[in-house]
């Protein structure tokens, strides 16, 4: 593998099986709705503290982490869905050394997420995430879990250049705000390092869900800290009623299903599908951002944003993989204009017309007078 990490070590770093399995619903299902949710908690969070003036990104991560401790306590009550849980030799020792470090980079992450809402657009924030996996990469290198490799150091070094060349063509960029969300990216390669760590002993295997069940009472404690002390003294029941409570549990119930529709999700399809699905959910994000937020994505930072995830896919894939892959496509591709060449014909029209609307509205859209600081 071209990206040095195996598509096993992959599914063990998020605690999934190895083998897609083919009972239930179509994967299809399962894919769309995990796209749905990611992206939907995505644009949520952003409209209650940007649209919806909510200033709070402590206190909204903080009670995201409180309603899930109180819904995964829930379902290991009355229910069968965490009974795994029983199998991880879990003692307060164990859970003091290795869960509360993870639960408080689990904490930072969200917390420095959500605060860079307040600055940054969401279609800039999808573009710099894409430096996740070399983040992710770096920190596996620091921490001696796996050996360094120049060639796969090449590999995401076209992430970088293509987040760089983005990054210069935001329109509303704020130092603060991406500084903050390198911070996030930074907190989250770290936790998934600590996560690695922790998974490479079989007996300590869990899924996202009975993850959540140990970690959010511990992300919870942590932001409530920090909420306490940044956030309580200005926060007031007018703010919260101004929003809506019923808005606040619909957001937080949201986070909640992702987080759900991710132990679905996991042996239900292949890396190679969660990878591009991933991808596919990043577009559509920076696509729907432009259209409900208004978001300005300039035709620089579409050619960077491409570049950095064509760098993506060849470093989660490998080369292999993404030759097999072209050739499947070429192959369906090639299956489908014999059968409906008029289709066809239309669809190598439409879609470079497509883009080109897309170019012309991305950079229309984009203020004229709007001053850039790097």
């Amino acid at each position: 593998m071209a990206n040095g990490r195996s598509s096993q070590d992959e599914r063990k770093l998020e605690g999934g099986s190895e083998a897609p399995k083919d009972n239930g619903l179509h994967p299809g299902f399962y894919i769309a709705l995990w796209i749905a949710l990611s992206s939907s908690v995505i644009l949520f969070n952003k409209w209650v503290l940007a649209s919806a003036k909510f200033d709070f990104p402590l206190f909204l991560t903080t009670w995201h982490m409180v309603f899930a401790t109180a819904m995964t306590q829930i379902l290991a009550r009355f229910t069968t869905v965490l009974d795994s849980r029983h199998k991880v030799p879990m003692n307060p020792a164990t859970y003091t050394r290795a869960i509360v470090p993870i639960g408080v980079m689990f904490s930072l992450s969200l917390i420095c997420g959500n605060l860079a809402y307040l600055y940054l657009s969401v279609s800039f924030i999808q573009m710099l995430k894409a430096t996740n996996a070399v983040a992710t990469l770096l920190a596996t290198w620091a921490f001696g879990i796996a050996p360094t490799n120049l060639k796969t150091l090449g590999n995401v070094a076209l992430i970088v250049v293509g987040v760089v060349i983005a990054s210069f063509g935001e329109i509303k960029f704020e130092m603060f705000g991406f500084l903050i969300q390198i911070a996030g990216i930074v907190f989250e390669a770290l936790r998934l390092v600590m996560v690695q760590r922790l998974l490479s002993s079989a007996e300590f295997k869990m899924d996202p869900l009975v993850s959540l069940y140990y970690y959010a009472p511990a992300c919870a404690i942590t932001n409530g800290v920090v909420t306490l002390f940044a956030e309580a003294p200005r926060l007031t029941m007018g703010d919260i009623y101004g929003l809506g409570v019923g808005t606040l549990i619909a957001n937080a119930l949201v986070a909640f299903l992702l987080n759900a529709s991710v132990v679905l999700l996991i042996g239900k399809t292949s890396a190679v599908v969660l990878t591009m699905a991933g991808v596919l959910k990043d577009i559509l994000l920076v696509g729907a951002s432009m259209f409900i937020f208004r978001d300005p994505v300039t035709a620089q930072q579409f050619f960077g944003y491409s570049i950095a995830l064509a760098g993506l896919v060849y470093y989660k894939l490998g080369a292999e993989k993404c030759q097999s892959l072209a050739t499947d496509v070429r192959l369906q591709v090639g299956e489908y204009n014999r059968s409906n060449p008029a289709r066809t014909k239309a669809i190598l029209i439409g879609v470079p017309c497509a883009l080109i609307l897309f170019v012309l509205y991305s950079g229309s859209s984009a203020p004229a007078a709007a001053q850039v600081t790097h």
